[in-house]
């Protein structure tokens, strides 16, 4: 059913891929066929990167889902009509739940779902459902930043600062963040201020750096150790900062005291003299931010090590301060809202703790139930992947907004877990890696086909608008789950399937919660009001808050907290069957898993298949062509690609980018240890072997 009766011609919305959340323009001509162009809005300034000048493609696929498929006897996915698809689904999950419990069922949902999606999925899970074991894709992605990020500042917002405001800075300082290629359009943001990149590689926005820093893979801890030292010994700090905003700086300053620069040089490979500039850039420049990305984030020190971040820009006197700041780079569309409402494993609405009595009551009350029937905490992600098929394990999974046969570490096993399930539910509207391997698939609507509300990097809430009808069989993930609440026995009315409806319940859920929406209404955002959370609900419209901190942080005493951490380096060492350090990312033509931008013409011409790039040294010793195919392989398994050799690299590392499927997944190699604080796996770093292969 499409979300509005008579879709428009044209309509204002807001790139389907990153946190950006770029605005822009579509219009649809008499045969459907949607154009875009870029809006003036405040983040991309009239400017898309390829991905979003080519989104629209993505709408008429030719492989798009249009009716439901379940899978036969003979084991094909057959066409199945929507009540033949529900009822197999209601009937396995009841079955199993009969059988094992409610933990044998489990959801795993998805950063790019809207608010209103990842809401009623969280309620979905905890009522119809009655089982913990839920978490999303975005654990993958901002878990450590959020962890450091409610650590210290006692909220986790991306940015707790309009990207406008970067418009001012004199120096930045991106660690492991390659915006150029993943953001382009922000990268206008940073015309005037001198830029410190740490990452590995020599990657686009590296060259457009004033100093880049190239640390071996696993070792940002040490340099930003390193760095609070050099701050420290040289006399930058903000002395009178720290004696009135934060507390821990002491017990911080201990550790880092035996970092001195030859150490971390040692570590690193960054020489004193590039440490000691970077140091000095940001403690003497008026206006100076520190932003980390995935690069910091996903190892398994990763929340350490983006707390050793914030306690550099703590140490300066950044955070909470009009021209300056810390920041984290969201990545997935909707990955901040994501994070926010419910569909992580430990989380209820606005940000709620589940372990929380207050918390439990407030959300129970609007949900209409007691307290003790919301489940504790679940597993997070890896581990509830991990576990599927066990004994003890969930024997039923629904994918909505997903597709971790590809992102997922440790892909060979994951896959493997997947397959041995006794029931796996996909809501997808193309048939993604994952959706290939299901006993159910249902078609979903795509991002111009519906409405909604995103949240983007900055904590600012966006409307979705829909500008086209979905084809006939094509229904929207709210009504999906709205069609197996029912089966399963729960009241119609508990599960709207009309998003301003499902969002006044979120906003009730949310009320008072650390991300309060409840000021925020779909009339509002209409009207154009820029809305940044917490936003509550007062006598008087509340104008949103664009900057927080600015008045003190979210802790009880309004201090902020340095974090005492350590360095102890990546889960895996090189050896002499695994010589060289793999690490992963994204590429400017791909997004995520590739399922979408693989289907646009323009970007697989681009790249086509996975590639992985190796210094020419590295590629000598190992018998490797530029243009030839080698194997990549670690101690979970291996994949090919195709050798690009690059002078700029560490001989000692490798890249590989994550987009594609098959025996090109780069997550085949990828070690799924654990940071014990936020369930993140260390995609950034893996002992691998090169080999060539015959074409």
């Amino acid at each position: 059913m499409p979300d509005t009766p008579h879709p428009p011609t044209t309509t204002e919305t807001h790139c389907p891929y990153c946190a950006l959340q770029c605005g822009t323009r579509l219009t649809r001509d008499r045969t459907t066929a949607v154009t875009v162009e870029p809006a003036d809005f405040p983040v991309n300034r009239g400017r898309l990167c390829q991905k979003g000048w080519t989104a629209p493609e993505v709408l008429a696929a030719t492989d798009r889902l249009r009716t439901p498929l379940v899978r036969g006897r003979d084991g094909r996915l057959l066409t199945a009509s929507w009540d033949s698809a529900l009822d197999t689904v209601a009937e396995g999950l009841d079955r199993i739940r009969a059988r094992h419990g409610a933990d044998a069922l489990a959801v795993f949902g998805g950063g790019g779902l809207t608010n209103e999606k990842a809401y009623l999925l969280g309620k979905f899970a905890r009522l119809a459902l009655g089982t913990r074991n839920i978490d999303y894709n975005g654990r993958f992605c901002m878990s450590s930043a959020a962890a450091a990020g409610n650590d210290a500042f006692g909220v986790d917002r991306g940015l707790p600062f309009p990207v406008t405001d970067l418009a001012r800075a004199r120096t930045v300082l991106l660690a492991g963040a390659n915006v150029a290629e993943t953001m382009p359009p922000l990268m206008q943001h940073l015309e005037g201020a001198r830029l410190i990149v740490v990452d590995p590689r020599y990657s686009a926005t590296a060259r457009r750096a004033a100093v880049h820093l190239q640390p071996a893979p696993g070792t940002d801890l040490a340099l930003a150790l390193g760095m609070l030292h050099l701050a420290v010994t040289e006399g930058l700090v903000d002395k009178a900062y720290i004696d009135r905003r934060t507390s821990g700086f002491e017990t911080a300053m201990g550790r880092a005291a035996a970092w001195w620069p030859e150490r971390v040089e040692a570590v690193t490979g960054v020489p004193v003299r590039a440490q000691r500039t970077a140091v000095h850039l940001l403690a003497e420049s008026p206006d100076s931010y520190i932003l980390t990305g995935r690069g910091v984030e996903q190892h398994r020190q990763g929340t350490a090590t983006t707390a050793a971040f914030i306690n550099l820009a703590l140490a300066l006197g950044l955070p909470g301060t009009p021209g300056g700041g810390y920041g984290c780079l969201t990545g997935q569309g909707n990955g901040q809202g994501g994070r926010e409402h419910g569909q992580k494993s430990d989380q209820l609405p606005g940000y709620r703790s589940l372990t929380d009595p207050a918390d439990r009551a407030h959300v129970a009350g609007v949900w209409g139930v007691p307290p003790g029937r919301l489940p504790g905490p679940g597993l997070r992600a890896y581990e509830l992947l991990d576990a599927l098929g066990e004994e003890h394990g969930p024997r039923a999974l629904l994918v909505l907004g997903s597709n971790p046969v590809v992102s997922a570490p440790d892909a060979a096993r994951i896959t493997a877990r997947l397959a041995s399930l006794d029931l796996l539910v996909v809501a997808d509207f193309v048939p993604s890696e994952t959706a290939r391997m299901a006993d159910v698939v249902v078609p979903v609507t795509q991002w111009a086909e519906e409405e909604g509300t995103l949240t983007n990097l900055e904590g600012r809430v966006l409307r979705r608008r829909a500008l086209l009808s979905p084809p006939p069989l094509v229904r929207s993930d709210l009504e999906v789950l709205h069609g197996i609440a029912v089966r399963l026995g729960e009241p119609a009315e508990h599960y709207p399937t009309a998003p301003q409806e499902v969002f006044e319940e979120l906003r009730a859920a949310s009320r008072g919660g650390r991300a309060d929406y409840s000021g925020i209404s779909y009339d509002r955002l209409d009207a154009g009001e820029s809305l940044y959370w917490p936003c509550p609900d007062t006598d008087k419209p509340h104008p949103g808050t664009p900057r927080l901190f600015l008045d003190g942080f979210a802790h009880l005493d309004g201090r902020a907290r340095f974090a005492e951490v350590e360095h102890d380096g990546p889960a895996e060492e090189t050896s002499g069957s695994y010589p060289v350090h793999a690490t992963t990312g994204r590429i400017l033509t791909h997004y995520q898993s590739g399922a979408q931008t693989r289907r646009v013409a323009e970007l697989a011409a681009v790249a086509a298949g996975p590639f992985v790039e190796v210094h020419p040294d590295t590629a000598a010793r190992h018998g490797l062509t530029d243009g030839g195919l080698a194997r990549v392989t670690s101690a979970r398994g291996g994949m090919t690609a195709r050798v690009r050799l690059d002078p700029t690299l560490r001989p000692d590392t490798v890249f590989l980018p994550f987009h594609f499927s098959g025996d090109g997944r780069a997550n085949l190699v990828t070690n799924p240890a654990l940071d014990p604080r936020s369930g993140m796996p260390e995609f950034k770093v893996s002992a691998v072997r090169l080999e060539p292969l015959p074409e």
